[in-house]
């Protein structure tokens, strides 16, 4: 065996000559390793430590680069940890830590071999166990190492005492209970003199703070003598990032704080510790103007660097200052928007978000209108990033900034036609949530509809193919508000709408079913209308009454085009319109359509009849489709076209008034019609979460037992069910109304009778009323800006000018009309952010943070540190210096009497804290067994206090007053 291990030995590749090897191999790497891995799986079961630690070396090397499994090699990494060769120990410790994880089953045999490395006289072993233990340590290794750690965290070698500072940070988060043994220690070498070990203790605590800053605020002495006397910049970046944490909990910490870090911005000439005191004071110290316009002063100076790391820190940090110190950023906004044309992305980035930042209601509309011009010249990334933003700030707190919506509607109609646009899917959201929160854009909205569904670009980019399908659905919700109705419907039938997917598709026909239900009523409740009033009072009487009720509704879209549709031309008796040839004619967008004359004559029989057949010829061809909802929707057009051309045949041949056998086809498009037409409005996203299981009710899977509940109810018929909507009778020809008969009027107060008994027997399965309060339809007139002449502004220099002329007057824009309402829902339509469950073993640190700093153990630790602070001390005044002091005494005892011991020690197992005080009297120091009597007493009194007193935040009355 010896002979073989020698000649494994001298014939055994190293580390060198794998990667020698690799480096070779051209073609067939994959091979190589596969060839390389059986050798180390030969060459590591050799009985000689040399070979195996070289082999576990290769394969360490292996694993790092090319992700070669070794959780296989686990015992024979435990076997090179124990060699007693310090070169063979340090491969078990690299392959331990870089493959040892907590369900490694050999973790256990590596607890004595820690403890004995730990321990050792060679400063180089503790440096491996710290570095392994430091990487790999778990609840158990925590727990069973924690006395040793305490020992070395006094060490007087300053290479083992480091390391052991930063094991800490992986000991209190394992084991929090290892707190009440080593944090004193800890603290004691913030006071070392040693800059090393300065440094990591620093470290450790700048960790720990940001997890939970209060438990941290007892140190804050301590800190700011560091941050006056120290000299290392790396040690000041981390005292200044505990302090930008500790500020904000205490006010007078923040003004005694504010000065000496002010004094370091004025002395420093490295520009990292420059940096971060002035992120510092703008993040956290905002409320002194001084300071912050001092650390407004610094960023200028790096936005002027070359440097485009330098230049960037300066946007950055100018970012973070907040709303109020806007002029901040107003001062060096040349600089801000010439990095918008920056070769560098994070830049621009950067420089985007503070032009954002600078949006105000005056110069939204301009500032939008530059950066879309900068988003057709630049990449794609760019471009969608200034389209984020440009949505993102505009819909912020439902459209706040946003005073002219028919602007905005226009706005989203560009950006969708901007080349590199991928923000198809927030376009749609917005273009719909504008539509049902704003009444008053609803014109502007539907004719931007239409611009979009006739833009033959926009159907050949999948990104914006949901834009098309937002315009569908507006075209057909809103067609009441369009200019010419069968120009949009001949826009959803284009042939060019076959490229789309089809569910954009069913969408398209969703909406030309609803376009030609409200063309065919507004027809056919024309002609019931000339068919009930006499020859002789036709004129005067459509004109007086019925078109004055209807211009009223139509006034947005009368007051902004003179040659809007109004359908009070629809009362005018059929011998006074006069019929155009119907051709092919180009309207004012381009788009060629038979229907230009509708915008003159309003519904006429010719246009009506074109309108079927064109749908019809459309809907044929998708009645053989295999998509089922392309499929459904076409048959459901195809079969109404059927039923009116068969029923209804005289009003398609000539112009005769309605007979009586008619009138239910009248009535069937009017019932579709009311349907279609009832108002959406918008749902709060939180709507669900809200609503309450009413007590007693079990919610099922599915409807079993709905016979059962409703067997002795008898169902209305469906024509006892009116859907007449209110705004329906604002909507169409107030004639048309009259058309429900006496009967339809009793069935429908039966049915309600039937529902208000229903509920009040079955009101289990009801949802709480909350009351009748409606929401007014009574919006104001839509808002009229006067567009002064605008220049060409895309430069800089003129951005430069045009932000400034914006943004130095603070009075809002005095409008010629107020801005329309926004439909909102209560408070409960914003969503509340979740708080994020603290992890238990947190708490459980903090918790020991705070008994150790708050309790009776920190007398010694306090003296020491007051010793220390007595050259930076103001005068106090006793009075109150007393009174401080008796407060933080009496939080002491009762956050002493809220904390519960989070573990349970078993018997016979010896406490960390007990071991740590058997190390103390090792090493010279006598601990009294009062001590020990009085720790116990105070832990019974600890469990049996009360657990709802309210854990205030730490005073520090000798410090700060």
């Amino acid at each position: 065996m010896a002979g073989s291990s020698i000649m494994e030995t001298l014939f055994q590749r190293t580390l060198e000559d794998l990667i020698k090897g690799m480096r070779l191999q051209l073609i067939g790497e994959s091979a190589f390793i596969s060839k390389a891995m059986e050798e180390i799986r030969r060459e590591i079961k050799s009985t000689d430590l040399h070979t195996k630690s070289i082999a576990l070396q290769k394969l360490t090397y292996l694993n790092s680069l090319h992700a070669a499994d070794m959780s296989w090699a686990a015992f024979h990494a435990v076997e090179c940890m124990s060699s007693s060769r310090f070169a063979e120990k340090r491969v078990g410790y690299v392959a331990a830590s870089q493959s040892f994880n907590e369900s490694t089953p050999v973790l256990l045999l590596i607890t004595n071999q820690l403890r004995k490395d730990l321990t050792s006289v060679n400063e180089y072993e503790a440096s491996l166990a710290l570095e392994c233990l430091a990487k790999i340590g778990t609840v158990d290794l925590a727990r069973d190492l924690t006395p040793e750690i305490f020992t070395l965290l006094s060490s007087s070698k300053v290479f083992v005492r480091k390391k052991s500072i930063g094991v800490t940070m992986r000991l209190f988060e394992k084991y929090p209970d290892a707190v009440r043994v080593c944090f004193k220690r800890l603290v004691e070498n913030l006071e070392s003199s040693d800059p090393q070990s300065l440094s990591a203790t620093v470290g450790v605590f700048c960790e720990l703070a940001a997890k939970d800053p209060p438990s941290y605020l007892p140190l804050a002495p301590e800190f700011y003598r560091i941050l006056v006397d120290s000299k290392n910049n790396w040690v000041l970046i981390k005292v200044l990032k505990i302090f930008a944490k500790l500020a904000p909990l205490e006010p007078r910490l923040a003004k005694k704080v504010v000065e000496p870090i002010c004094e370091h911005m004025r002395r420093t000439g490295a520009k990292s510790l420059m940096f971060e005191c002035v992120r510092t004071v703008v993040g956290s110290l905002s409320e002194y103007e001084s300071a912050v316009k001092l650390a407004v002063a610094k960023i200028r100076e790096f936005l002027l660097e070359d440097d485009p790391n330098l230049k960037y820190l300066g946007l950055h940090a100018l970012s973070i200052v907040p709303p109020k110190h806007l002029w901040a950023v107003l001062e060096n906004k040349e600089v801000v928007i010439k990095s918008l044309s920056d070769e560098d992305a994070n830049i621009k980035l950067e420089s985007l978000g503070l032009v954002m930042a600078m949006v105000s209601e005056s110069s939204i509309v301009e500032i939008s209108r530059v950066l879309v011009n900068y988003a057709l010249k630049s990449d794609p990334e760019f471009c969608n990033e200034i389209l984020g933003s440009l949505l993102s700030t505009c819909s912020r707190n439902f459209y706040e900034i946003v005073v002219d919506f028919d602007w905005y509607v226009s706005l989203l109609g560009e950006m969708s036609r901007t080349p590199h646009c991928q923000k198809g899917e927030e376009i749609e959201s917005q273009l719909i949530d504008v539509g049902m929160r704003v009444r008053d854009a609803r014109p502007e909205l539907v004719r931007v509809a239409r611009s979009l569904l006739i833009d033959p670009a926009l159907l050949g980019n999948p990104f914006l193919h949901r834009v098309l399908s937002a315009a569908a659905w507006v075209s057909g919700e809103y067609v009441e508000f369009s200019l010419n109705p069968f120009e949009l419907a001949e826009a959803l039938i284009q042939p060019r709408a076959s490229l789309l997917p089809n569910s954009i598709r069913a969408v398209y026909l969703q909406s030309v079913l609803k376009i030609l239900v409200f063309s065919v009523n507004s027809y056919l409740s024309q002609t019931e209308t000339l068919a009930d009033l006499e020859p002789g009072v036709q004129a005067s009487q459509m004109e007086n009454s019925e078109a004055s009720d209807l211009a009223s509704v139509r006034a947005p879209i009368e007051s902004e085009h003179d040659e809007a549709f109004n359908p009070g031309v629809l009362d005018r008796p059929s011998a006074d319109i006069s019929v155009e040839d119907i051709g092919t004619v180009a309207d004012g967008d381009g788009q060629t359509s038979k229907f230009v004359s509708f915008r003159k004559n309003g519904f006429t029989r010719e246009s009506i009849v074109n309108l079927l057949n064109l749908v019809e010829v459309a809907m044929r061809p998708l009645s053989g489709s295999l998509e089922v909802e392309i499929l459904e929707r076409a048959c459901n057009i195809l079969g109404l076209i059927e039923v009116l051309k068969r029923e209804m045949p005289a009003q398609f041949q000539s112009e005769m008034v309605l007979e009586k056998e008619e009138l239910e086809v009248l009535e069937l498009i009017k019932l579709m019609d009311d349907a279609f037409s009832e108002e959406l409005g918008p749902v709060s996203t939180s709507a669900q979460d809200r609503v309450p299981i009413p007590d007693g009710l079990v919610l099922k899977d599915n409807l079993a037992d709905l016979d059962e509940i409703m067997g002795d109810v008898k169902l209305p018929s469906s024509n006892s069910f009116s859907l007449e909507s209110p705004y329906y009778a604002e909507r169409m020809d107030p004639a048309s109304s009259n058309v429900q008969s006496k009967e339809d009027s009793e069935a429908s107060n039966e049915s309600t009778s039937l529902l208000a008994e229903h509920r009040k027997r079955h009101g289990l399965y009801y949802l709480p009323s909350e009351g009748n309060g409606t929401i007014s339809n009574d919006y104001p007139p839509a808002n009229d800006l006067k567009s002064g002449e605008t220049t060409n502004q895309d430069d800089p220099e003129d951005f430069v000018r045009l932000t400034a002329q914006s943004l130095v007057s603070k009075k809002k824009p005095n409008y010629a009309k107020p801005r329309p309402v926004v439909v909102k829902l209560d408070e409960g339509e914003l969503v509340l952010a979740v708080p994020k469950k603290q992890d238990s073993r947190d708490d459980l640190l903090s918790g020991a943070v705070r008994d150790i700093l708050l309790g009776d153990d920190a007398v010694k630790l306090s003296s020491s540190i007051k010793g220390k602070e007595k050259v930076n001390m103001d005068p106090l005044d006793s009075k109150e210096n007393m009174h401080d002091m008796e407060h933080s005494r009496h939080r002491k005892s009762s956050s002493r009497r809220s904390k519960q011991r989070p573990h349970r020690k078993e018997r016979g197992q010896t406490s960390p804290e007990k071991l740590g005080m058997e190390k103390e009297e090792h090493g010279g120091k006598v601990k009294s067994k009062s001590s020990h009597r009085h720790g116990r007493q105070k832990s019974r009194q600890k469990a049996e206090g009360s657990s709802d007193v309210i854990v205030q935040t730490p005073v520090i009355p000798d410090f700060l007053l």
